[in-house]
């Protein structure tokens, strides 16, 4: 790729006009089909639209060109972890972090997606890995709150989701892990006045998501009533919204 054809390229992309870059691509790859600067481009683009399969084609094209790039190898990481490829998105990330054992980043990836691959102990085992790095890793700690709550760790997981929410302030993902781990450590009264808080600052899924877990937390603790109250659901939520239940009340 010229420098010009590379410019143009670049250009197109940092513009959002990945249909032109898909098309400056194509032109490329035919006249060089060993370029692997033009199956990152295309990657890229392809990943902004969408067309997964497709962009992880591409970017394992440009890993295989040239494996010792870094940018390849974490685009095509980034591309496996949005195809729900937890466990090889979490090996590539686990690559990156043993070549640069000083780079917290790829270690927290890495933990991330062994959460995302159901494999709470290896997550802990790599989110350790990072605190170990930089103790006021809000990601790192955060990381190590999920797997430890995961895999039963009260206090531990505690002590990590404390510290991730005091280095990530106002962040939902930490006070969401907070919760989790008061829950854990039973604290069930205040996980579920956060997991109301929670609830009226998110939406869709995430809203869901934490109401569920609030639910779920109240039917545990309530009595007769209240469980039936759990038990319908549009009832729960008009009454949790409204701040009508609580633990211990």
């Amino acid at each position: 790729m010229t420098r010009s054809g590379a410019a143009e390229v670049a250009d197109a992309l940092d513009g959002e006009r990945y249909d032109e870059v898909l098309r400056l691509t194509d032109t490329i790859l035919a006249e060089t089909p060993g370029n692997d600067a033009a199956h990152e481009y295309r990657a890229r683009a392809l990943l902004a639209l969408g067309r997964l399969d497709e962009a992880e084609s591409h970017a394992q094209d440009a890993v295989r060109l040239d494996p010792e790039e870094i940018r390849y190898r974490e685009l095509l990481a980034e591309i496996l972890s949005r195809e729900g490829a937890h466990r090889d998105a979490a090996v590539e990330f686990g690559r990156l972090a043993r070549n640069d054992p000083h780079e917290s980043t790829w270690t927290v990836a890495e933990a991330r997606e062994r959460l995302g691959a159901a494999k709470p102990g290896m997550g802990v085992e790599a989110a350790r890995r990072a605190v170990q790095l930089d103790p006021r890793d809000g990601r790192a700690q955060l990381a190590l709150a999920q797997g430890l709550t995961r895999t039963g760790d009260a206090r531990g997981a505690f002590q990590a989701a404390s510290l991730a929410a005091e280095l990530l302030p106002g962040d939902p993902e930490a006070r969401e892990a907070l919760a989790d781990a008061q829950w854990l450590a039973g604290q069930e009264a205040a996980a579920f006045e956060e997991f109301r808080a929670l609830a009226s600052d998110l939406h869709g899924s995430d809203r869901d998501r934490v109401v569920k877990k609030a639910r779920s937390l109240y039917r545990r603790q309530a009595g007769f009533l209240g469980r039936l109250v759990a038990g319908i659901g549009p009832l729960f939520e008009l009454a949790f919204g409204n701040g009508w239940l609580g633990i211990g009340r």
